[in-house]
């Protein structure tokens, strides 16, 4: 399973991208199954998950089950496992989520992968038994991967981030407006507050509260030692107090926090923006070894 794999300027890919991109490749083979594996990629990974269900499959065949057929079709969407008749699909195999594919140069009929499963999380390996065509398979699977990485990036994958500060700043503007109609409340219970004690003051003894002189606008001159005590209190109790500016978070021109790449929580943005990019990025990201190739996420990477 350990062998070499080069590229030479795509000569060694299988199909044209035409036909993984609009259609998909066809493959039969009998399915050995598929077993949980501890780490997404290795040979020895995929070598124990071969011994382990080629003896199970021979257990079964001992007791005269047979191995089942399945179609396997191969496209820049994913590798899909159907029944052969009804077409039914059994598995349904996304290429980000595939991260290790090979065969066994000793066995030219066994082929395998590894792939997340989407619903537990787990790394499922999968075993296949082909007509001495499992080389052909395992470099169709690296082409698609390469094929719907490319047309990832093409089509959102390298404005990711750019659509994550969208989206926070999206959140602000709810939570700025939020925060403004709660201030614009509060300042309606204040008014109403001094309307009741203005009201009920000023007829006892026909005193007349001394008011502050103002400027020409009507205004209270701005004083910088004005005091905390000698803003009126409400009901008996005084009003919160105003945070020193040390403590304050900083905003920008418009009330917003800055945006700090580094410190952008998940709650930051709404799941259906981030869950699926950040899906692919990362499964895209960690690529898939091809035989002891790995197609990484950086294309420029004259290493991979």
């Amino acid at each position: 399973m350990n062998r070499a794999f080069s590229r030479k300027k795509d000569k060694s890919w299988m199909h044209t991208p035409e036909a993984l991109s609009k259609h998909y490749i066809p493959y039969n083979a009998k399915f050995l199954g598929s077993t949980e594996v501890e780490q997404p990629k290795g040979t020895e990974v995929v070598r124990d998950a071969v011994r382990k269900l080629k003896f199970a499959r021979h257990i079964k065949k001992s007791e005269g089950q047979k191995i089942p057929k399945v179609e396997l079709q191969i496209s820049i969407y994913g590798v899909k496992i159907l029944e052969p008749k009804t077409k039914e699909v059994q598995h349904n195999c996304q290429l980000h989520r595939i991260s290790f594919c090979a065969d066994d140069k000793t066995d030219k009929r066994i082929f395998t992968f590894i792939c997340k499963d989407s619903e537990s999380n787990k790394h499922l390996c999968y075993v296949f038994d082909s007509e001495k065509c499992a080389e052909e398979i395992t470099l169709t699977i690296g082409q698609a991967f390469d094929l719907a990485y490319r047309k990832f990036l093409e089509s959102g994958g390298k404005d990711v981030e750019t659509r994550k500060q969208i989206a926070v700043l999206q959140k602000r503007i709810q939570d700025l407006e939020t925060e403004n109609m709660e201030l614009k409340n509060k300042v309606q219970d204040l008014e109403n507050q001094l309307r009741i004690t203005q009201g009920s003051t000023s007829p006892a003894g026909n005193v007349t509260p001394k008011s502050p002189s103002t400027d020409i606008f009507d205004m209270i001159p701005f004083s910088p030692i004005s005091h905390q005590s000698s803003i009126p209190t409400r009901n008996g109790t005084q009003p919160p107090p105003v945070p020193s500016r040390s403590t304050e978070i900083k905003r920008d021109l418009f009330g917003a926090e800055p945006f700090d790449p580094f410190n952008c929580g998940a709650g930051d943005f709404p799941p259906d923006i981030q869950s699926k990019l950040d899906e692919m990025q990362e499964g895209f990201k960690m690529g898939l070894t091809l035989e002891g190739t790995v197609f990484c996420l950086d294309p420029l990477d004259s290493r991979c």
